[in-house]
């Protein structure tokens, strides 16, 4: 018992240490709001948005010449960012890339369900779950 509280008192140490660094992103405050997305809806928002240039299996779309080319969303370099660090990167998009900001196309409630859905793609890779 006292180990499994150990655990617990960790785990939210950790989580709180965490949510630190998200304090001045200039998004939304994200400590305390990151919330677990719905991966079916995450789907949805993927096919109609992001599969284009990520692909149906996330590796990046066959034939597109993207320069860099589009982020494996499968390869553990992705999956294993901080969800925080992923959902910054959709809302805000990447520099120097063809990855604009989703912030004005999407809710962060929708930007936190294709987090979700991204994440599957680790899980089937045997990646981060």
């Amino acid at each position: 018992m006292q180990i499994i509280r150990r655990e617990v008192v960790l785990c939210a140490v950790l989580a709180g240490i965490s949510g630190l660094g998200f304090s001045n992103l200039g998004v939304k405050e994200l400590a305390g709001t990151a919330k677990i997305g719905d991966p079916v809806s995450g789907r949805e928002i993927y096919v109609n948005t992001c599969i284009r240039c990520h692909g149906i299996d996330g590796k990046g779309a066959f034939g597109i010449k993207l320069v860099p080319p589009p982020a494996d969303l499968t390869s553990l370099a992705v999956q294993s960012r901080l969800d925080g660090t992923l959902f910054r990167r959709i809302h805000e998009g990447k520099p120097n890339t063809a990855m604009g900001a989703w912030k004005h196309s999407l809710s962060d409630e929708e930007i936190w369900d294709v987090l979700a859905y991204v994440r599957t793609y680790g899980v089937e890779s045997g990646g981060r779950p």
